[in-house]
């Protein structure tokens, strides 16, 4: 069966998605969220439908398959997240990124990437920890960018459309900081059972990817003990969680781009 057709289908109800979630902050009501919230929930379910054929049922780590795995995640994870604390501007940002990716995955990269290899069940569960806290700390960069927006406006006394579609400031920064220490609990797990399961670093390629995880993981461990000590928020807690996901961007794509698309050699 071809996964042409429901791979378009995905991108279109991202793309509708995100256009119905950013209608209150172009003035339209704010009735059209739930249809927004259902068009992206079965772009997702049809993303994750074509993550599965196109790479015959496996878990698939090359760097276009990758980000498409992330990309769904993260949208299943801000649809989850909308459910909880009503966040319309994370689905704005999140759900056309989706659909960019799911397009390179599925039409530019697919047809010439070669069939992933099959992985044990130890390092299965390391992926599965890894790919839910790297999801998890992305929304909460997101969210980060979206709450320094929201600060700016107000001290500028000039809120607009976007930031009156916002929730207030305060659970914004909280729902912020529930996001990484999920997300710093997952890339706790995600350091010890790769400590665990992975033999050979080296032969693996993974030294850069192990580093780079341990200096985003002292940043949020930094930004969650001087929140938990100094009470840090505004401008620094953003900073800090936009460095730390910024390293863990490079320790999980980072290397896999210089390695596959530059040099031209398997990736892990």
């Amino acid at each position: 069966m071809s996964l042409m057709l429901p791979a378009i289908l995905a991108i279109v109800l991202y793309l509708g998605a995100a256009t119905v979630l950013a209608a209150p902050m172009t003035g339209c009501p704010h009735s059209l969220r739930r249809s927004g919230l259902a068009a992206a929930t079965l772009g997702v379910m049809l993303h994750a439908f074509v993550l599965l054929g196109a790479h015959g049922g496996r878990l698939d780590l090359h760097f276009f398959a990758a980000l498409s795995l992330v990309a769904c995640v993260v949208a299943a994870l801000t649809l989850l997240v909308n459910l909880w604390r009503p966040v319309a501007g994370l689905g704005v940002i999140v759900f056309p990124l989706a659909a960019l990716v799911l397009a390179l995955d599925d039409f530019v990269a697919a047809p010439t990437a070669p069939m992933p290899v099959p992985l044990d069940w130890q390092i299965k569960l390391h992926v599965v920890i890894a790919l839910l806290g790297y999801s998890l700390l992305s929304i909460a960069a997101l969210l980060a960018i979206l709450l320094a927006v929201q600060e700016r406006a107000l001290r500028s006394h000039r809120p607009g459309r976007l930031v009156r579609a916002l929730p207030p400031l305060t659970q914004t920064e909280a729902l912020l900081f529930r996001l990484i220490e999920s997300g710093f609990a997952l890339l706790t797990l995600t350091l010890l059972s790769g400590l665990m399961f992975i033999q050979n670093i080296r032969a693996q390629h993974l030294v850069h990817t192990t580093v780079l995880t341990t200096v985003a993981w002292l940043i949020f461990g930094a930004l969650l003990w001087g929140r938990w000590r100094y009470g840090w928020r505004g401008t620094r807690a953003v900073n800090l969680t936009l460095a730390g996901m910024l390293v863990l961007a490079l320790a999980f794509f980072g290397s896999k781009f210089v390695l596959e698309m530059i040099l031209h050699r398997p990736g892990t």
